[in-house]
């Protein structure tokens, strides 16, 4: 009898997790951030023998990059050659969920050395922010502009004369919103500094199957696409604000591409259903 209780509260929960949005959208973040606990725990005693070391992000990549499987997600990386290059450069890219971090975990093998700005805030989040500190993350004060760009500065000289690649998220916070909202000035004026160059990646939409407040997280493929390397030589201050617009248009254009890419083929997933339903339900009623 107990066997038979345990095999149908097994069937009973993949009922549940099948028919219910509510309960796949909680577990699936569960299983991520309980994920990433897990290998920060794993993982920080190595860490601290090699402290501040960003080949320690390289190692967490290959416990990490595991948990998008069992979630669901399938992030095809193109344009992985400018990602490849043995220099110091400055990665910009579109922030919209912290699942963002899977996918960077996912292509940290072809960037190789490659750090990340982090908000300061993240530094006091244990085990998470202890482990990020022993590779090496850049953490800034969002709240202390001044501060935050003297401290990007500083490491970006550090950074230039090991060839590692800063990534950045210029938007600053992450928006599930269906656009590339305007950039902030901080990951542009550190490139202009460094003199080093900016290489933009594209992540394709979360939005048709990852909506919060329907609770809805259903699986799918997402694209990143990593452009070709922006020039920064010879630009000066003045220059920051054309520089940063021209990035930005180039990754709304690509942007929108990837997108409609994606809605082809994932064209049935539970919030695109959703959405035709209410459209069509809207159209009969007018």
């Amino acid at each position: 009898m107990f066997y038979l209780e345990i095999i149908a509260l097994i069937l009973i929960i993949i009922l549940l997790y099948e028919t219910s949005n509510s309960l796949k959208y909680y577990l699936k973040f569960g299983i991520y951030y309980g994920g990433v606990i897990l290998n920060s725990f794993l993982l920080f005693p190595y860490f601290l023998t090699r402290p501040n070391n960003v080949l320690n992000l390289l190692t967490a990549s290959k416990f990490c990059c595991h948990i998008s499987k069992l979630i669901g997600l399938t992030w095809i990386l193109r344009g992985g050659e400018h990602l490849q290059k043995d220099q110091a450069c400055v990665i910009i890219c579109n922030h919209q969920s912290s699942l963002d971090i899977l996918g960077m975990f996912d292509i940290w093998p072809v960037m190789n050395k490659m750090t990340v700005v982090a908000k300061r805030e993240l530094l006091y989040v244990f085990p998470f922010g202890f482990c990020a500190y022993l590779c090496g993350l850049v953490f800034i004060d969002r709240y202390a502009v001044d501060k935050a760009k003297n401290t990007l500065n500083t490491a970006m000289e550090v950074l230039k004369i090991n060839n590692i690649k800063l990534w950045v998220f210029p938007e600053g916070t992450r928006r599930n919103e269906g656009i590339i909202h305007d950039f902030k000035k901080g990951a542009f004026n550190v490139a202009i500094q460094a003199q080093v160059p900016i290489v933009p990646v594209v992540v394709s939409s979360y939005k048709h199957f990852l909506n919060e407040k329907q609770k809805i997280f259903n699986s799918s493929e997402i694209i990143i696409e990593a452009l070709p390397e922006i020039s920064t030589k010879g630009l000066s201050h003045k220059d920051i604000n054309n520089l940063m617009q021209k990035c930005r248009q180039l990754m709304i254009e690509k942007y929108n591409e990837l997108t409609n890419e994606i809605k082809t083929t994932n064209p049935h997933t539970l919030l695109n259903v959703y959405n035709n339903l209410k459209r069509n339900t809207m159209s009969l009623t007018h």
